[in-house]
């Protein structure tokens, strides 16, 4: 054990003292956070940021009933005024062409005979035929609409639930005695028009188990940029660390190692171990600094430190299948630039993969930069150890695989022999 952390430890200080490496491990991944934190306002202190700017839209009540009115007042209610910025228009035409002209999220229009449709008529008992509320949302603002489309969605559901409880009120009203048949009509109208405004009323809109008020955890946009510039250079690391076990087989250093008092394998596990604390080290140089100087909250300290641990380890695994494909060091720095932007790509370093199609935040999964950006972000947003377990999971599963198929290639291919 000693020698295997004799080995790491050399390679550790020889990677430290590399002027070009430390550039690219530190300097590198901090810029681009800097530049994009400039670019995205990640730098805002208003005590007011949130990671959800309020979202524009319009709502356009064309119901002369209680039902539309009440959703009018649920959009502007004072439990959604930091989520939303309502207004209400007259103009369903007009609406839409602000969506169109983005300008705003989405325009909700709530027809005429929306509340006639759900609550029936106090004389007849009938209600009218049943209307849709239209929701004009805007594709370039997928998740805006999508907050907006929850909103109504949760209004409708719960008005439903008012008008099935008053049909079951007044059954059980009738079976009792209390009222007679002919007076049902009546009876179901009150009741009816009670039960939805009070559903309406008592909305509590949430939004990814986090209710939309004043005490949402604050969720800074650095705090997803960080970690992901960090992971995209993290595989250069463990690129560049594999490609010294190729530099020393070339210039002969390796030989003459094997032939000391270690075995192939503890040379092996020294180099792996080596690639292993410099990517340990990294990540955490750039997660104190970013914390110090951008007052950064990645989240519970002792999640952070094992979802570290867990990202070097799934990218130490692809560094070591990438210097046992290779032939040459020259190849192992070509291969490592160019698996670290494909992997920033699909991991989600540059953009946010969870709006793409499903095949392709699936086929993300093969980079540990999904992966952990996945647990970075929940950590980030409030959430604690048991929640990444999942990702972390992921992370160890793919360093083990992709160790094992390493050394199979090492050992085919002779690499750790004198």
């Amino acid at each position: 054990m000693k020698k295997i952390f004799l080995i790491a430890w050399k390679d550790l200080t020889l990677n430290f003292r590399d002027r070009a490496a430390i550039i690219l491990m530190l300097l590198a991944p901090f810029v681009l956070t800097l530049g994009l934190g400039l670019v995205t306002g990640g730098f805002s202190t208003s005590s007011s940021s949130s990671g959800i700017s309020a979202v524009p839209l319009a709502v356009v009540n064309q119901d002369e009933g209680e039902l539309g009115g009440e959703l009018v007042n649920v959009f502007q209610s004072e439990d959604l005024a930091d989520l939303l910025q309502p207004e209400v228009s007259s103009d369903p035409a007009a609406a839409r062409a602000r969506v169109d002209a983005d300008e705003i999220a989405a325009a909700v229009v709530i027809p005429a005979g929306f509340s006639a449709g759900v609550i029936p008529d106090p004389v007849t008992g009938q209600t009218g035929p049943a209307v849709a509320i239209e929701i004009y949302a805007n594709p370039t603002r997928p998740n805006s609409s999508g907050i907006v489309e929850s909103i109504v969605e949760q209004f409708v559901n719960q008005v439903e639930i008012g008008r099935v409880g008053a049909q079951v009120a007044v059954s059980g009203l009738i079976q009792t005695g209390r009222i007679q048949p002919q007076d049902a009509a009546v009876a179901g109208a009150q009741i009816g028009s009670s039960q939805a405004q009070n559903a309406a009323s008592s909305q509590r809109i949430t939004l990814k188990g986090v209710q939309a008020s004043s005490s949402a955890p604050d969720f800074n946009v650095l705090a997803y940029m960080a970690p992901g510039m960090a992971l995209m250079f993290l595989m250069y690391t463990v690129s560049h660390g594999g490609r010294t076990l190729l530099v020393e087989k070339t210039h002969g250093t390796l030989p003459r190692l094997l032939v000391a008092p270690v075995n192939t394998g503890q040379v092996l596990l020294g180099k792996m171990f080596g690639i292993f604390l410099t990517g340990v080290a990294q990540m955490l140089i750039l997660i104190i600094t970013c914390s110090l100087l951008f007052q950064l909250k990645w989240g519970d300290p002792l999640a952070v430190l094992i979802l570290v641990l867990a990202c070097v380890a799934g990218a130490v695994g692809w560094g070591m299948l990438i210097t046992a494909l290779v032939k040459s060091p020259g190849q192992a720095a070509s291969f490592g630039s160019a698996v670290m932007l494909i992997f920033g790509i699909l991991g989600g370093s540059f953009f946010d993969v969870s709006q793409l199609p499903g095949w392709f935040r699936a086929f993300s999964r093969i980079t540990p930069n999904a992966w952990g950006l996945d647990g970075f972000t929940a950590l980030a947003m409030g959430d604690g150890l048991v929640k990444i377990l999942p990702d972390i999971g992921g992370l160890l599963v793919m360093g083990l695989v992709l160790f094992g198929i390493s050394l199979f290639l090492f050992k085919r291919r002779g690499v750790l022999q004198g």
